[in-house]
This record gives C-alpha cells, sequence and structure tokens, in this order.
C-alpha cells in the first residue's frame, strides 16, 4: 500500500453536489492517509463543453487510485440537444451519460449493489452482482430494423412470425449481446465475492424459459467457472421469481448474479428492501480502476433544501475504503450508519424531520466512537 492513497471526488449534479460536500468530513475524521483530488462531470459539463466527462477530469481519474462520484444527471435526446449553449447546437454532439462513459471506458464490468438490514425490520444480507457492459444495455438499439437483420426477421415471419410490420422502418429493435469472456470475469469475479464475504450461495437470475439460447449459453459457463469453488453452490432461477423472494424471502439469498438489465432492475429493487434509494450504495468494478456512487439520483427539486438521505453516500465511502484495504474505518462507518438510521436523526425519507447536514454530521460523529471503540 502506498504511503497515502489518490481518491478522485466528483461531486456530480444536484443534491449530489450537497450530499457529497456532507459526507467528505469523514475522510478527516478518520484520518486516513488518503487525499481528495476533485474534479468536473454532469450536466453542466455537458452544456459547457460538448460532453460530461471533460478531459481533464479523465486525466484526474486516471492519477488516482479510485473514484467517488456523486449523483449526476441524464436527459433523453431531444431535452440534451436544448441544454446545450448555443454555439455547440446543431454541432451533431451525441450525449453518452457519464455512467456509462466511466463503466466502458474503464471496463468496470460488475456492478456491486450491497443489500442490508439497514432499518431492522429483518434479518438479512446478500448482495446483487450486475454484468455493466453487455446484455440489453450493450448499445445494440436500433430505431429501426437494420439491414443485416433482415434476413434473420425474414425467416421468422415466413415461418410464422406473430409480429407485424410494413418494413424495416415500422419497428426497432434490441439486441441482448453476452460474450463468453464477459460472463466468465462476471461469475468469477461473483463467486470470489461470496467467498471473500463468506457466502455460500450464487444465484444467476436469469430467463432461461424464454431466452433459450442465450440462457443455456449462459448455464454452461456458469457451471464451468463453478466448478472451482466446491464449497459455494450454483443456482439458476427465472428473474421474476427471485424478484418475487427477494421481496418475500431475503435471507434465502447470498450473491444474485445477472446481466445487465435484469441486474438494474433487481439492484433497485434490492434497494426498496432496504427501506428506499437513500440507503443504497454501489460500486462498479473492473481491469482499470474503479469507481462508487451513491444509486439515488441528482433529484433536482429537492436541490438547495438540504433534505436529502445521506446513508447511501456513507456507505458507497465505506465500499471504497474497504476496496482500497481500509476495513475497521469501513466497518466503524457501516455501523455508524445503521445506529443513526434507527436513532431519531432521520430525514424525511425515513420518517424523521432531520436535514442532510445534520444526519451526516450525526453519522460523523458516530464513525469516530465506533472507529475507536474497533481499535
Amino acid at each position: 500500500m502506498k504511503s497515502r492513497q489518490q481518491i478522485c471526488v466528483l461531486p456530480g449534479d444536484g443534491v449530489g453536489i450537497e450530499v457529497t460536500e456532507a459526507v467528505l468530513p469523514i475522510f478527516e475524521a478518520l484520518r486516513l492517509p488518503i487525499d481528495l483530488k476533485f474534479g468536473q462531470i454532469g450536466w453542466d459539463c455537458w452544456r459547457k463543453y460538448g460532453d460530461p466527462v471533460p478531459a481533464q477530469t479523465w486525466e484526474i481519474i486516471s492519477s488516482c487510485d479510485a473514484t467517488l462520484l456523486g449523483a449526476v444527471t441524464s436527459k433523453p435526446l431531444r431535452e440534451a440537444e436544448e441544454e446545450l449553449r448555443f454555439s455547440l447546437r446543431g454541432s451533431r454532439l451525441s450525449y453518452v451519460s457519464p455512467v456509462i462513459q466511466l463503466r466502458q471506458k474503464l471496463e468496470l464490468f460488475a456492478n456491486v449493489r450491497p443489500i442490508t438490514d439497514i432499518l431492522g425490520d429483518k434479518r438479512y444480507q446478500f448482495t446483487v452482482i450486475r454484468e455493466n457492459t453487455e446484455g440489453l444495455y450493450a448499445g445494440l438499439d436500433f430505431d429501426s430494423i437494420p439491414a443485416e437483420f433482415e434476413p434473420v426477421l425474414a425467416r421468422h415471419e415466413q415461418n410464422g412470425a406473430v409480429w407485424k410490420r410494413q418494413g424495416s422502418k415500422d419497428a426497432t429493435m434490441s439486441v441482448r449481446l453476452q460474450t463468453r469472456d464477459g460472463l466468465i470475469r462476471l461469475f468469477r469475479f461473483a463467486f470470489d465475492y461470496a467467498q471473500r464475504q463468506g457466502f455460500k450461495r450464487v444465484t444467476l437470475a436469469d430467463k432461461p424459459n424464454v431466452l433459450r439460447h442465450s440462457g443455456a449459453f449462459a448455464r454452461d459457463i456458469l457451471e464451468t467457472v463453478a466448478a472451482d469453488y466446491p464449497d459455494i453452490s450454483a443456482q439458476i432461477e427465472n428473474v421474476d421469481a427471485v424478484a418475487l423472494w427477494m421481496v418475500r424471502r431475503p435471507e434465502r439469498f447470498g450473491v444474485i448474479v445477472a446481466e445487465n438489465m435484469f441486474g438494474d432492475i433487481l439492484s433497485d429493487l434490492g434497494a426498496g428492501v432496504m427501506g428506499g434509494l437513500g440507503l443504497a450504495p454501489s460500486a462498479n468494478i473492473g481491469l482499470k480502476g474503479a469507481y462508487f456512487e451513491p444509486v439515488h439520483g441528482s433529484a433536482p427539486k429537492y436541490t438547495g433544501q438540504d433534505r436529502v438521505n445521506p446513508c447511501a453516500m456513507f456507505l458507497t465511502v465505506a465500499l471504497l475504503l474497504e476496496h482500497l484495504g481500509h476495513h475497521s474505518s469501513a466497518d466503524a462507518i457501516r455501523c455508524a450508519v445503521t445506529h443513526v438510521a434507527r436513532s431519531e436523526c432521520r430525514t424525511s425519507d425515513l420518517d424523521g424531520t432531520a436535514s442532510t447536514s445534520e444526519m451526516a454530521s450525526a453519522i460523523v460523529r458516530q464513525t469516530v466512537a465506533q472507529a475507536e471503540h474497533l481499535l
């Protein structure tokens, strides 16, 4: 471990900025050998420069050990074009979400979403690991049928397909792409994570009874990888059944692994099981680095009101610190968040009256107390 580590901090947009500022005192309070380097990202960068991730930000990211990202704003194509500064409009700039840019450029293939019993209603602890770069979000989304796909569709139509269309412009399509290498690295990551965290079960959430060929492809690879982890059981379950049991019996899961879209849905459902997006952290880990972000949005309507729950960002910092090797500090933050979230110092989403800054200050104080206790 280097004498001092570098963290790139990108506060983001809207309440992302407020929550980040409220949580950053935790680094000084824990007296960690960490330096913070700040960069720009998000909607203001898009409006000014035509890119939500400027070149200077990439330089800062590449110079740091990990990145802490606040919530960012994304809007549809038309709105994105309308909000560019006048001199950039009509220049054929294409808005690409900064989150997608980070995941693709840094090859951050694994999105890690721990689901824990923060509020104490039930006893459960499991993690959803979502594939970040392939699946239905691989970018193969078309506003009409590409010519290359016409022969494939024509064969299905000749064989009695139920869909009706008048030509290539009368339909759209998205392709679910899963590669062997992509699935191998995802499944190995899931089993390695389960091994480190003490989970005894890995569940692939898919839809093999409908997506028969791609489902069978994933199943064969899962079984091959699972053979290297004899102490961890591996199952394949339909994604809709997984969603049901996440709500009814979350304690039955260890690691749930899924392709991009299924994982996207299940991980947000997991946040609902926990008590809301204000409690949900995430890590994005890959071959060339890692970034960490709370999964709540930038919530423009709440900007400046000092009312957004900071717990997700604190738990995100805990994931970051754990990734960098500061395990006791990460544990102290998690204990503090649980303690404060069950106290009277709670934000409105947890049926309390505390402000963002009040709850954040309480968590910082409790973290310091927990850290001293763990020494």
